[in-house]
């Protein structure tokens, strides 16, 4: 579970990071930064550190949020969390994760209804590809797409 070899996303990805890219050239969109998230241990630092990201997106004043994750199963117990947190701000959140033939996440929420599945392998799974499952410009648009409706929406 969690980071595997087409989940893992190279030195290279990150610097050339199709969200970054999309949503920085997007003239709309006024892009305020970019937090980055532990996964821990515990649940009580899993909740920790999702009521912080969340704290610290309203304190930014942001009128809505994508979520990516470059992990999945147990890591997907703080995507719900964090996802929860921000949606419960009345911010609107979209999410991005690994999802495949799971279908469903172990746990979920009613925020965590607009996800984009980022798995690419024909047989919806994680494989020894190495970036084989990576985030996409294409998916990174689709999840611009959908934030701005659901902002444009009022987060309903």
């Amino acid at each position: 579970m969690g980071i595997g070899p087409s989940t893992k996303e190279t030195t290279l990805h990150h610097f050339r990071d199709p969200l970054l890219d999309v949503v920085s050239s997007d003239q709309d969109i006024d892009l305020l930064g970019i937090i980055l998230v532990g996964t821990p241990q515990g649940n009580e630092e899993k909740n920790f550190v999702g009521k912080r990201a969340a704290n610290l997106i309203e304190a930014m004043r942001a009128d809505g949020v994508i979520f990516s994750l470059d992990g999945w199963g147990n890591s997907h117990v703080d995507y719900e969390n964090t996802m929860r947190e921000i949606g419960e701000r009345e911010i609107p959140v979209v999410g991005l994760s690994f999802v495949g033939t799971q279908g469903e996440f172990v746990v979920k929420n009613k925020y965590m209804d607009t996800i984009v599945d980022i798995n690419k392998s024909k047989d919806g799974i994680e494989t020894e590809v190495v970036g084989e499952n990576n985030m996409t410009r294409l998916d990174a648009k689709k999840a611009l797409a959908m934030l701005k409706l659901k902002i444009r929406r009022g987060n309903k």
